[in-house]
């Protein structure tokens, strides 16, 4: 299904920004935007814990942008929180707050997942090119950097440094000194070092910069004429001497420059100290400014998921391909997990599509751990989906998919936190069956089965003759009923006396 009307709402550690966007023939006209600045990163004590302060501006921001909003369908927005979101130790004692102040459900994404949105958001913004392109966009916790070419991103990252806690932990009080600077830009410069020799080997021919920072910068270089020859954009001569005027002022107060704003104020030293490390480390002369950015972006992969281009199924296809999963026996698990879903609930209906995706995805990657070893493998690869880069991915959907990897087999008691009447205990049932079922990794037949739930329990109905002539099987589907009444839950399995064969 699409939309006419799609929004973005982007979380970040300096502004909250909200994008509604028409679809027009697979293009996406803005068509109104909102901002708040939050300040989110600033309200991160010491601890790494968001205080009350700026979770209160937060719900405050969240309870307008949710006005907008009313009326739009929840497939039809998108919200991704950033890098202090990330960082905060309090965060999931926040989101549910959040979510009800806003109206929808909130995503925590990785710096990756944030670098691979903000590419495609510039890229949408910029003609067309067939060249490799550079992307750097400073925020206010963190900064990406990405290269990519047309609107695919090729190399991402994401360094621990934005121009909130920078101004905050260099430029205390929005003094500027010489010292203050230095020390800034040598931080930065040891961030960016870390990436320096491999982005400057595969190469670029065109730098740009997006979102605030970036545009604050650019938009002082050209109205003070501090660009040589009146180039647009950002230069390294340009830099330097807003760089020296900066210092010269003393404070942020005392700077005097045209196209000032007053939300920007506050954190441009932090965002410009940055921007001249990166030109130093990186050895770059000039750059753009791309107008999209992030929202733009979450946008445009929103609108890739309704026309089922969802980034997702690439990732768990690259993560098969990567970790050298049996595809065959991942489609035998799949056919079978989805047939006993199928006996569960209505899989065609809108309201359980996700639960169906979610099922094809765990399936699809069940077996990754074993390219680490097979003792543990499930642990192995549970490890790997919650830690690993999963472009599309939220932090909370890589959480849920390494659970269901880790619910594979074994003990069910490790997962006991999830609540009894999540979803996704049902998803698990649909696994770990279908694994025993093909237990033997070969395209035998299998017994004709039904399953049925009620009241938190299932049945398993079998042939008992199958069970008979297949011991180990049998063995295996005991010792799950053991299991799943440890949890407080329960399987049953009941002998049918005819011998049936599935097709």
């Amino acid at each position: 299904m699409t939309y006419e009307l799609i929004a973005a709402v982007d979380l970040g550690s300096n502004s909250f920004r909200l994008q509604v966007g028409r679809v027009l023939d697979d293009q996406i006209y803005p068509l109104d935007s909102l901002k708040e600045s939050v300040r989110l990163a600033s309200g991160l004590t010491e601890d790494k814990l968001l205080d009350a302060a700026s979770q209160e501006r937060a719900l405050d921001a969240l309870r307008r942008f949710g006005e907008r909003l009313r009326g739009f369908q929840p497939e039809a927005v998108r919200v991704v929180a950033t890098n202090a979101l990330r960082v905060a130790k309090n965060a999931f004692e926040f989101l549910p707050k959040a979510e009800a102040a806003l109206g929808f459900p909130i995503e925590i994404i990785g710096g990756r997942e944030e670098a691979r949105l903000i590419y495609i958001g510039a890229a949408h913004s910029l003609p067309l090119a067939h060249h490799k392109r550079l992307v750097v966009d400073i925020g206010g916790g963190s900064t990406e950097f990405i290269i990519g070419k047309n609107v695919v991103p090729q190399v991402m990252e994401s360094l621990y440094m934005g121009c909130v806690s920078y101004t905050l932990r260099f430029f205390p009080d929005g003094k500027i000194d010489k010292k203050g600077f230095r020390e800034a830009e040598v931080a930065a410069a040891r961030e960016v070092q870390a990436i320096s020799r491999d982005y400057q080997r595969f190469g670029w021919s065109e730098a740009f910069g997006s979102s605030g920072s970036a545009r604050a910068i650019a938009d002082l270089l050209e109205m003070n004429n501090l660009n040589p020859g009146g180039v647009s954009g950002i230069t390294r001569v340009g830099l330097s001497t807003l760089r020296a005027l900066m210092i010269r002022s003393g404070s942020v107060d005392a700077m005097t420059l045209d196209g000032l704003r007053a939300d920007r104020l506050p954190v441009l030293p932090g965002g410009c100290a940055i921007m001249c490390a990166v030109f130093s480390e990186l050895d770059i002369e000039h750059m753009g400014y791309a107008d999209g950015a992030l929202r733009l972006g979450v946008l445009y992969d929103l609108l890739g998921r309704f026309h089922r281009h969802d980034m997702r199924d690439s990732t768990a296809l690259q993560f098969m391909s990567r970790y050298q999963v049996d595809q065959r026996q991942a489609e035998r698990v799949e056919a079978t997990a989805l047939r006993i879903l199928g006996q569960l609930i209505d899989i065609d209906a809108p309201e359980h599509e996700n639960d169906v995706r979610f099922l094809k995805w765990a399936v699809g990657v069940h077996e990754i751990g074993i390219s680490i070893a097979h003792n543990s493998y499930h642990k192995h690869g549970a490890y790997i989906l919650n830690f690993a880069d999963m472009p599309g991915f939220s932090k909370k959907d890589q959480a849920r998919l390494s659970l269901l990897v880790l619910g594979q087999r074994g003990k069910l008691e490790k997962l006991t936190a999830l609540p009894q009447s999540d979803a996704t205990w049902r998803l698990i049932f649909c696994l770990r069956l279908a694994a025993v079922l093909h237990r033997s990794r070969d395209d035998s037949a299998l017994p004709a089965f039904s399953v049925k739930q009620a009241a938190g329990s299932y049945q398993l109905e079998l042939p008992g003759e199958w069970l008979v002539a297949n011991p180990l099987s049998a063995a295996v589907l005991s010792d799950e009923t053991i299991a799943w009444q440890r949890i407080g839950s329960g399987l049953r399995i009941k002998r049918r006396t005819s011998l049936a064969m599935a097709d």
